[in-house]
């Protein structure tokens, strides 16, 4: 579950465990108009690994989702099929289907916000990753 403020830029030696299927590194999105690298490990452990609410200075308050996660839910020729879930409080916050042609290296329909966005396509890009090892 990532934060959802977290935008993946790098991915790094990880985990297909991990909530984005390797660990990245990236910048915080929390603060409007103010991104910042996240870095440090107390950043890199609640970027990747979320519910950072009441933990991180720069998470903002307000009724957002905590976490992000994703799921692949089908892998058809040049389609991927990806359902992902905010939370908050370890809730449904609200839901999705995303669809990843790995044709055009695009969604289908994006979603709106572009961290969301951005860890679904990481998320898309360790798991093709993890194919290509196998």
């Amino acid at each position: 579950m990532a934060c959802p403020y977290f935008y993946p830029m790098e991915a790094l030696a990880g985990s297909a465990t991990l909530p984005l299927g390797d660990w990245w590194k990236g910048v915080c999105h929390a603060m409007p108009g103010a991104p910042q690298e996240a870095g440090g490990s107390w950043c890199d452990t609640t970027c990747n690994l979320g519910y950072a609410r009441g933990e991180c200075a720069r998470f903002p308050e307000g009724q957002g989702p905590d976490a992000v996660r994703f799921t692949i839910s089908s892998h058809e020729n040049a389609t991927i099929g990806i359902y992902y879930a905010l939370e908050r409080d370890h809730h449904p916050f609200a839901h999705g289907r995303l669809e990843y042609s790995t044709t055009a290296r695009a969604f289908a329909t994006p979603p709106e916000a572009a961290t969301l966005a951005r860890q679904a396509e990481a998320y898309v890009e360790s798991y093709l990753r993890r194919k290509k090892e196998f």
